[in-house]
């Protein structure tokens, strides 16, 4: 089993900057893809960015691309999403998740472990 745990949302003002980090625990993650997903209220859930376990290939939300950089350090365990210039449509409850595929996926299907989320709020 793997355990995620997400942290670094907040409140924000638009074009800010917000920096999340998602801890894993349990088994090692090390061979795993893992992405980023958000949820806006009333809303399904939504791909954001994924990275594959080598840690060479990335995959982004269009409307992401060039403002969210997704990262992983597998020594120490953690996964992350550097978020720049962000907009009110940004705000939603972001998680991360890994998966025993390959590459990186927006399919949600594809991942085995979720973590709770953290909140992401951007103001106007």
């Amino acid at each position: 089993q793997v355990q995620l745990v997400e942290s670094g949302g907040g409140l924000v003002q638009a074009g800010g900057s917000l920096r999340l980090s998602c801890r894993t625990s349990g088994r090692t993650v090390g061979n795993m893809a893992m992405g980023w997903f958000r949820q806006a209220p009333g809303k399904e859930r939504e791909f954001v960015a994924a990275i594959d376990f080598k840690d060479v290939n990335t995959k982004y939300l269009d409307s992401v691309k060039g403002r969210f950089v997704i990262s992983r350090t597998d020594v120490t365990g953690m996964l992350y999403l550097e978020m720049n210039r962000l907009k009110p449509e940004d705000t939603a409850v972001y998680y991360c998740a890994a998966g025993r595929m390959v590459g990186p996926s927006s399919d949600p299907a594809l991942y085995d472990y979720w973590g709770q989320g953290t909140q992401v709020t951007v103001s106007s």
